[in-house]
Order: C-alpha cells, then structure tokens, then sequence
C-alpha cells in the first residue's frame, strides 16, 4: 500500500485557491456535520478549542470519509505534541505564533525524520496504517503540508525570510492577534489590520508563496481569494451554530 497523495498540498502548490472552515466544537459528530458540506478544507483546533489527541483523532476519522483535508493547529510548537499528532494521521499542520525563522524552522525540524529532523520514528500507527504503508517514511515528509502563522507586526516583518525555511509549505496571517497586538483587541476587521496583512501577503504571492488566513466575512473571504490567497477559511462551527441559533430566535420574536 503506498501513501496516498495530499489534495490540500497538491491544490495549493498548483495555485488552486482552497475553501475552508474551523473546527472548534471538539466533537466527531459535530465534524461530521460539517465534513458533509465538502469544505476543501478545515482546521481542527487545539490552540482554542478544549481538544486532545482523543478529539483530534476522531474528527479525523471523520473527515477521511469526504473530500476535505483536515489539518490541525496544535497548541503551541511543541515536537511532543507535533510528533503524536503527524503519528495519529494529521495530513498538516498549522503551527501558531511563529515569530522567527529559527522558530519556522524548529517547526520543520519536528515534521521531519532525521537527519533532517527530530521527529521519533513509531513502525506502527494510524498514520501509516499500522505499518501497511510501506513508502510512509519516504514520502510523508512531501504530503504533510507545513503552515506557519504570523500573528503579530513582528512576525508579519520577517514573513518572507519565514517562507524561505526548506519545508515551509504557506504563511497564515492571523489578524485576531494582528489587531491585539496593534492595540485593536476585538477589531480584526480594522482597516488599519489589513493594511499592514494585505501588503505582505502580496508580497509573498508575488513570490509564489500560498497564503492564508481565517476571515468570517464570506464576502472578505471571496475578495482574499480574487487577489490570490490561497487558502481561506470562511467561517467557523461554533459561529455558524451561535449565528444559526440567534437568527432563528430572532425571527421567531420578530413581526
């Protein structure tokens, strides 16, 4: 049995712009309602989100019935934590608060065997099908895709040296803490936010970096995807039960 091929990493690298959603409510049965809409892809979260390796596992056995990718954002950069991860069948992962190329690199360092790592070596996982898999340690590092965040002006300064890191597969803003750390908490839509994104995004798909970040304005989402970001997520579970659930109450009270 050979290591099926990764359709996020293989849309994005061929400049194919990827839809996605966040999975915050930390259940199977939760993800299983949003696997069926076919998302190209989603992100199960750790970072903020009450998740474990139990959670994150079964959500992904979820989403391999259906065409969505489903990457993980672990909670910190953490080589524990990323090496049982990749080991439970995680095809990406997006790792938060990346502020240094030395940090973008320790991110790549615990995705990759050595020499050219210090991911642990297990003969016998999900991720490889219990060992059925018999070009999974030949091939795994070029299908796990490897995504950094840049969460600050900080971080957003040095993105292009950040994307040049071997192994580093796109750069994700996150304009939440973009806008905290501006002194705009709870304002990642300011203006003032995505005139200091947008900038640096264009910069790195000028170079053919993929590009991505978390909006929950579809119609902002669409706008970062015409001027090429590559992968964009639209929203989120928790926002669409909490919005789905006020809008039904409201027109209930309504008229």
């Amino acid at each position: 049995m050979n290591l099926p091929p990764n359709p996020f990493l293989a849309a994005i690298r061929a400049g194919k712009p990827q839809v996605g959603i966040w999975c915050t409510l930390a259940n199977p049965y939760t993800a299983e309602v949003i696997a069926g809409a076919e998302f190209d892809w989603a992100l199960i979260d750790m970072e903020h989100s009450p998740n474990d390796l139990t959670t994150v596992m079964g959500q992904l056995q979820v989403f391999a019935a259906y065409d969505t990718t489903a990457l993980v954002r672990p909670e910190w950069n953490d080589p524990v934590l990323v090496k049982r991860l990749l080991d439970t069948g995680a095809p990406g992962l997006l790792f938060p608060m990346v502020q240094t190329v030395d940090e973008a690199r320790n991110a790549v360092a615990s995705t990759r065997y050595p020499p050219r790592g210090i991911r642990g070596v297990s003969g016998m996982n999900r991720a490889n099908r219990f060992g059925r898999i018999t070009d999974y340690t030949t091939r795994i590092e070029d299908e796990t895709a490897v995504l950094v965040q840049a969460e600050t002006r900080a971080a957003v300064s040095r993105v292009e040296a950040m994307s040049e890191v071997d192994g580093v597969d796109g750069v994700f803003f996150g304009p939440s803490d973009i806008a905290a750390d501006m002194g705009l908490l709870g304002q990642p839509m300011n203006q003032a936010v995505w005139d200091l994104i947008l900038p640096a995004a264009k910069r790195l798909i000028a170079r053919g970096v993929p590009v991505g970040t978390l909006v929950l304005d579809p119609a902002f989402a669409k706008r970062l995807i015409g001027e090429g970001f590559s992968f964009v997520a639209c929203g989120s579970d928790a926002a669409l039960l909490a919005r789905g659930g006020d809008a039904l109450l409201n027109s209930m009270r309504t008229g």
